[in-house]
C-alpha cells in the first residue's frame, strides 16, 4: 500500500462520513443556505440592502449588521464559504494563498501609495484605462496593470474591460476622499484630516510589513528568541537599530511615519463604537466621587465619554509628558469644564514606576497590556496592586484571543463569567468562525513584530494576573464584538499579600 494511503488510514477519525451520512460539504452548504435565508428575511423586513461588492463602500451599507441575527448569519456564511474553499481547493493553491501574502501586501502598497483608489474614484463606476491611471501617478502602465489585476483577482478593485479598472467595496476602503492631484503632489500630508483607515493600512504595509519579514530571524537568534524587551522586537532587526518603535518615531526624519501612525490609531478608534467604553462596564455601580485612574490613557479619549455621561465620577488620566501636553489641548477644546472643575486631572506618570494614586475605585488600562511582554506587564500590574485597596477594581480593555477549538471554560458553571466567547460557531465550522475572526490574530502578529508583545487568551490572562496577586472576577463581552474592547475585571487576591511583597515582580 502506498505511504499516503497508509497515513490516510491511520489518521482517519471515527465517525467519518459515508454516502449515507451528511458530508462536511453538505453540512457547510446547509449552514450557508439557512443563514442566507435568515439574512435575506431580516434585511427585507427592515428595508435594508445587502451590500453590492461592485459599489464603493459607504457607512450606510453596513446597516444590515445591526439587525438582530443578521451579523451572526453573515459570520456563518463567510466562515462556511472559506471552509468549503479549504476543503475543495487544491492544497498547493490553499498553501500559496498564505505563502503569497507578502506579494498581495506589496501590490496593495503600490496602489495605496500611488493614489490608484483616489484616481479611480474620480473616474467613476465606468473605470479608467491603466494608461490614464499611469499618466496621473507617474507609474509604468504595464507594471501597474499587473499589480491591480492581481488584487482584482482577490476582489480588491475590478477589471470592467481589458486594462480598464474601477473601485469596488474593498478597494474604496483605502480612499482618503481627497483629490488625487493633492495627495500625489504632497504625499507627506496625504492622511491628515482623514478617517485614518488608509493611514492604518499604509503603516501596516510599511514598517510592520518590514518587521514581519524578520520574524524567523528574531526567533532563531538566541539573543532575542526568549527576550521580552521591545528593543529585541523584529522591528529593530528590520530597521537595523536597537530602538523601540517610539524611539524610532522620535527621530526627526521619521516624522511622516510617526504622524501616519497617530492618524492610523484614529482609524482603529473609528472601527469601534463611539460608546464602546461606556458600555463595556456598568459604571453606574460606582458611588459618587469615585476615582477612576486611566493608566497610560493617552490624551484621554477613553475618559471623555465617561466624564460626560458620569459627571459625579472623578478621573485621572496618566501618561508621559508629551502625551499629556497634547491631552490638555484636547480637553480644553472638547470638555474644558471637566478640567476647570477638577473632575478630570491630567497627570504625568510612567506606569513602570510606583503608582501615585491611592484610593482609586478603578484602575483602567485600555489596550496597554498588549504592548508589553508578560515580564513587563507584571511590573505594571504589581505597581497597581501596591496602590490598590481591597475594593479597587482593575479593568483591562484588551483583545481576548479566541481559540480555534471549543473553549472548555464554557463547560464550567463555576468558572469566570464571560471567560468563554458569547457564542461559538456551529459544527463543522471552526469554533472561532475561522478567518472571519482574522483581525484579532492579525493584531497579535502586529504586537509581536513591533513590540515583542502579544494579545492573550483568557486562560493566559488568568494566569498572568494570578502571578502578581490579581484575580479575574469577570470578563465583560459585548455582543457582536470579537476583536476590540473585551473588559477584563479583576480584584486583589489578598491571601497572596505576603508572597508578592517578598518576590521580584519582574
Amino acid at each position: 500500500m502506498p505511504l499516503w494511503k497508509r497515513l490516510k488510514t491511520l489518521r482517519r477519525p471515527t465517525g467519518i462520513a459515508t454516502p449515507s451520512m451528511s458530508t462536511p460539504i453538505r453540512q457547510l452548504l446547509a449552514l450557508i443556505t439557512k443563514s442566507v435565508d435568515t439574512l435575506e428575511t431580516a434585511c427585507a423586513s427592515s428595508g435594508v440592502s445587502i451590500p453590492d461588492l461592485n459599489e464603493p463602500f459607504a457607512p450606510p451599507s453596513e446597516a444590515f449588521r445591526t439587525i438582530p441575527g443578521a451579523a451572526e448569519a453573515v459570520n456563518i456564511i463567510s466562515a462556511a464559504a472559506l471552509q468549503l474553499e479549504a476543503i475543495l481547493a487544491p492544497p498547493p493553491l490553499s498553501l500559496y494563498h498564505i505563502v503569497s501574502g507578502n506579494f498581495k501586501s506589496a501590490a496593495l502598497r503600490i496602489c495605496l501609495e500611488s493614489g490608484v483608489t483616489e484616481i479611480l474614484r474620480e473616474a467613476g463606476p465606468q473605470g479608467l484605462h491603466v494608461k490614464d491611471i499611469a499618466a496621473k501617478n507617474g507609474q509604468d502602465a504595464e507594471k501597474l496593470a499587473r499589480f491591480i489585476r492581481y488584487l482584482a483577482t482577490h476582489h480588491v478593485y475590478r477589471e470592467v474591460s481589458p486594462n480598464v479598472f474601477a473601485n469596488n467595496r474593498i478597494s474604496s476602503m483605502m480612499d482618503t476622499l481627497k483629490p488625487s492631484r493633492e495627495i500625489l503632489a504632497d504625499p507627506e500630508h496625504k492622511h491628515e484630516k482623514t478617517m485614518g483607515l488608509a493611514a492604518l493600512a499604509s503603516h501596516h504595509l510599511d514598517e510592520t510589513f518590514q518587521a514581519s519579514a524578520y520574524a524567523w530571524e528574531t526567533l532563531v537568534d538566541p539573543a532575542t528568541a526568549r527576550s521580552g524587551d521591545q528593543c529585541d522586537a523584529a522591528l529593530t532587526r528590520a530597521m537595523g537599530s536597537k530602538e523601540t518603535l517610539w524611539q524610532l518615531y522620535a527621530r526627526p526624519e521619521e516624522k511622516l511615519r510617526h504622524d501616519r501612525f497617530q492618524i492610523g490609531m484614529q482609524g482603529v478608534e473609528a472601527m469601534q463604537p463611539a460608546d464602546a467604553v461606556v458600555k463595556a462596564f456598568d459604571w453606574a455601580v460606582l458611588p459618587p466621587k469615585s476615582l477612576v485612574v486611566d493608566v497610560g490613557g493617552g490624551v484621554g479619549t477613553s475618559c471623555l465619554p465617561l466624564a460626560t455621561k458620569f459627571p459625579d465620577l472623578r478621573f485621572v488620566v496618566q501618561d508621559l509628558k508629551g502625551v499629556i501636553d497634547q491631552g490638555k489641548e484636547l480637553w480644553n477644546t472638547k470638555l474644558p469644564a471637566a478640567i476647570n472643575s477638577g473632575q478630570v486631572t491630567l497627570q504625568v506618570h510612567d506606569f513602570f514606576t510606583p503608582q501615585p494614586q491611592t484610593g482609586a475605585s478603578i484602575f483602567l488600562l485600555k489596550q496597554i497590556m498588549h504592548d508589553w511582554s508578560d515580564e513587563n506587564c507584571k511590573k505594571i500590574l504589581t505597581h497597581l496592586w501596591d496602590a490598590a485597596g481591597s475594593d479597587t477594581r482593575l479593568l483591562l480593555f484588551d483583545t481576548i484571543m479566541p481559540l480555534t477549538c471549543h473553549d472548555p471554560s464554557a463547560d464550567d458553571p463555576k468558572g469566570i463569567p464571560g471567560a468563554a466567547p458569547v457564542s461559538e460557531a456551529p459544527a463543522p465550522l471552526l469554533a472561532n468562525y475561522g478567518a472571519v475572526s482574522e483581525m484579532a490574530y492579525t493584531a497579535d502578529f502586529v504586537m509581536f513584530a513591533l513590540f515583542n508583545s502579544q494579545e492573550r487568551t483568557a486562560m493566559h490572562l488568568v494566569e498572568l494576573l494570578r502571578q502578581v496577586g490579581w484575580k479575574i472576577t469577570a470578563i465583560h463581552r459585548q455582543p457582536g464584538d470579537s476583536t476590540f474592547l473585551q473588559c477584563v475585571e479583576a480584584r486583589k487576591d489578598t491571601p497572596l499579600f505576603i508572597r508578592f511583597n517578598n518576590t521580584d515582580p519582574g
